[in-house]
């Protein structure tokens, strides 16, 4: 008779746009390690890496966003022109439905939760029922990029804008262990590092001045007018992440995992998503280091 001696884990997985690509890192370094992952809780960038695990579909997604360009990263923007939001977000969400399938949560290997929040009613949601994707898209909806995502007849945003490490859907879970990963940990001196970079704020290419002048012919905007919105938006973002940390830090502290494994908010900038690579990497090595 064989006797499975691996330890069970719920696992919660933190919001932080690109440098949620560590959440791939950690689960790899779990899997080579005897942990045996039960329970899901995410939001955000957490609810994707996590919805994708339990859909068995992560070997596929890891190869994918490996390969991601910053052009790739244009190509999936479909700009709303909504005051609510910058990004629909169909066209990610169709990119990443046809990869991994158009599943509802009830049919996954594992037991999930995405957290998003009804920000109308102030209270976060738990959505661990219906259409996979449903779920992550109202989970990513970041407040100012996102359009919200009406669910059920309620606008719902980032599930981080209350709870950016959501533990407590794994309360009631049968397992060893429950191991968080917060994606706003302390910032990280690394010389010239530049805090949340955000692509359109990068050193002017062709590619930038082509969505430029794409947003020009629809809104009269200028190139520099359309690098001054991003440049309110990266404030606005750098400000959500400081927000998001500070929560972060009050949550853990009232209701501890049994291990943290901590990621610098400054490793990466939010849509940096083609520094795939390196984000795993780190995430394996500093699930190495907090639990190893």
């Amino acid at each position: 008779m064989l006797v499975n001696n691996k330890k069970t884990v719920s696992l919660v997985l933190g919001s932080g746009g690109a440098r949620g690509l560590a959440h791939i890192g950690v689960i790899r370094w779990l899997e080579e390690n005897d942990f045996e992952i039960k329970s899901i809780s995410g939001c955000s960038i957490g609810a994707l890496v996590g919805g994708v695990y339990a859909a068995g579909k992560l070997d596929d997604f890891e190869d994918w966003v490996r390969a991601i360009t910053k052009m790739d990263i244009v190509t999936l923007l479909d700009f709303s022109w909504k005051r609510s939001g910058l990004v629909k977000g169909d066209k990610i969400i169709n990119t990443l439905t046809e990869l991994v399938g158009d599943l509802h949560i009830e049919d996954l290997l594992i037991k999930y939760t995405a957290v998003a929040t009804d920000i109308r009613n102030e209270k976060e949601v738990w959505l661990n029922s219906g259409r996979l994707f449903d779920a992550i898209r109202a989970s990513i909806s970041l407040p100012l990029f996102f359009t919200p995502f009406r669910y059920k007849g309620v606008d719902l945003i980032d599930g981080g804008v209350l709870n950016p490490v959501p533990i407590a859907p794994t309360f009631s879970d049968i397992t060893d262990l429950t191991i968080a990963v917060n994606l706003g940990g302390k910032v990280e001196d690394k010389g010239e590092m530049v805090i949340n970079k955000v692509l359109m704020n990068q050193v002017k290419s062709p590619y930038t001045e082509k969505i430029a002048k794409f947003i020009e012919g629809f809104k009269g905007l200028t190139a520099s007018g359309f690098e001054n919105e991003w440049g309110a938006y990266d404030v606005a973002n750098q400000a959500f992440d400081a927000m998001q940390s500070t929560i972060a830090r009050q949550k853990l502290a009232a209701y501890p995992a049994d291990y943290f494994i901590e990621i610098a908010r400054n490793a990466c900038g939010t849509l940096e998503f083609d520094r795939a690579s390196e984000m795993i990497e780190l995430g394996y090595n500093k699930a190495q280091e907090s639990l190893g």
